[in-house]
């Protein structure tokens, strides 16, 4: 019997599943190999942490590997329904808010290793959590496309640790009854901008006006295994960021209040980087530990390796 222990969070909605031990043994060197090694071969051990009957699509896993830095708090590669993401804000809060129930992380600064680089996330004594996250950018801005059944879509491709596509103007209200609708529109597009030069992309950032004045935009995004934030997500708001610099739409330090469709909220600030190539974005919200449990692999069961 193989045994995982997890503890389970969510950051604004969002479900973290943390692997606290029993993962499998990825070897040494960087993040970013030993990430390499779990996503060519842990795909098994993957889908049986995050999918049916553990788990479901919305999930989003975090494994904790040991840094190669001593000084860094930790390491950790997280993956969902279908693969390795390079890096997660509402996961790295999630990971920060379990460290802390565990009481294994202080209120201060701590440096977390990821695979698309290191971030430094701050604990907040009532409980918040900022990430200052990996350098952020946009790749290309005003992108045109064709999409079967939607027709002309325009958006720009940003980077905020994972990559996006995100569209300023949605054909519909982002509003939960429009769930379906919103999800087969996204996946259209991202099938879209993949075939029109950009492969990279494997998430869709709808936008729109906040269902809370006091907030800047609403947001739905459609993560790689098609399912749909429940939070603002990290990145997400990193990549706005990155577009809003750009568009000398929003200075350096000025608060942006992301909302998410089910309403919660993370703050999102940049700093300039050097060479005036990006921001580096720091992103602030709050999550809460749901659950602390084993997971059991019974070698008879034929359904161990999660439902594909």
């Amino acid at each position: 019997m193989k045994k995982v222990v997890i503890i389970d969070s969510h950051t604004g909605g969002e479900p973290t599943r943390t692997v606290i031990s029993g993962g499998p043994d990825l070897g040494g060197g960087s993040v970013a190999a030993r990430a390499e090694v779990f996503a060519r071969e842990c795909g098994e051990f993957r889908c049986g942490v995050i999918n049916e009957p553990r788990g479901s699509d919305v999930l989003v896993g975090a494994l904790l590997v040991e840094p190669e830095d001593p000084a860094s708090a930790c390491g950790v590669i997280f993956f969902n329904n279908v693969g390795v993401l390079g890096m997660c804000g509402h996961g790295t809060i999630g990971l920060v808010e379990t460290l802390a129930w565990q009481g294994k992380l202080a209120v201060g600064e701590h440096v977390i290793e990821t695979p698309v680089g290191n971030v430094t996330a701050r604990r907040h004594g009532d409980g918040r959590v900022s990430v200052r996250n990996v350098l952020s950018y946009r790749k290309a801005a005003g992108v045109e496309l064709d999409v079967p059944e939607l027709g002309r879509v325009k958006g720009d491709v940003a980077w905020g640790g994972n990559w996006f596509f995100l569209v300023k103007e949605p054909q519909r209200d982002l509003r939960m009854e429009n769930l379906e609708s919103l999800t087969a529109e996204a996946w259209r597009i991202r099938q879209a901008v993949n075939a029109g030069g950009f492969p990279e992309v494997d998430h869709v950032e709808f936008f729109g006006p906040p269902g809370d004045p006091a907030n800047h935009s609403r947001n739905f995004v459609l993560c790689p295994g098609k399912a749909w934030d429940r939070s603002p997500c990290g990145t997400g708001t990193s990549a706005k960021l990155a577009c809003l610099a750009a568009d000398g739409a929003l200075v350096a330090g000025e608060i942006w209040c992301q909302e998410s469709l089910i309403g919660s909220v993370f703050e999102g600030t940049y700093e300039t980087a050097g060479g005036g190539v990006g921001v580096i974005p720091t992103i602030t919200g709050r999550a809460w530990v749901t659950a602390e449990t084993v997971l059991i692999f019974d070698p008879s069961d034929p359904f161990r390796g999660g439902i594909v």
